[in-house]
């Protein structure tokens, strides 16, 4: 998660049994968009994100054939958290992260 997404998506997925770690948990929440999407990738980690210039980044990459670990994007007047929940829960319960690799989706998936 990078550190516009709201604590209680983070809480409410844990409940749910989803493994979830947050940039400000891993000493991450200062990096710069392309910083904090190398430290997902190198951590293997689909990176969640409700940033424009997060997506800008990976679309960017996308672009030049750059790896990274994959993006999931939701703008943030899209989707209810209700809904984030629900994808984000079921893309970690049905999929695997290399799955993921070098691809940006949005939410809500619909």
């Amino acid at each position: 998660m990078d550190v516009h997404i709201p604590y209680a998506v983070t809480i409410a997925l844990r409940l749910r049994g989803v493994d979830v770690l947050t940039a400000q948990e891993d000493g991450t929440g200062q990096l710069e968009d392309p910083a904090l999407l190398d430290r997902a990738t190198e951590m293997e980690r689909v990176l969640f994100s409700q940033d424009d210039d997060l997506l800008r980044e990976a679309t960017r990459r996308q672009r030049r054939g750059e790896h990274f670990s994959g993006v999931l994007y939701a703008h943030q007047l899209s989707i209810t958290i209700g809904h984030c929940l629900e994808d984000l829960e079921l893309i970690a319960r049905a999929s695997d992260p290399i799955e993921w690799i070098n691809r940006v989706e949005y939410l809500p998936l619909k």
